[in-house]
């Protein structure tokens, strides 16, 4: 069985906790799903995927439930 580590909020660094408020704010919740914290384990790639998806799920001429 593979463990994977998650960074809860109350633990994740200054950069990491950056990244967790903007998706909070973005998204409209108070709190973080799993798939964030185990991407936080590496805080580059957290920024990089969640920049990522900001940019697809952008108003275009598809609509957000299609692209979700």
């Amino acid at each position: 069985m593979a463990i994977v580590a998650m960074i809860e909020y109350e633990d994740a660094s200054p950069e990491v906790r950056q990244v967790y408020d903007d998706i909070m704010t973005t998204r409209g919740v108070a709190w973080i799903n799993n798939f964030w914290k185990v991407l936080a384990v590496q805080p580059e790639l957290l920024r990089r995927t969640w920049n990522d998806v900001k940019e697809v799920m952008a108003p275009g001429a598809i609509d957000a439930l299609t692209k979700e």
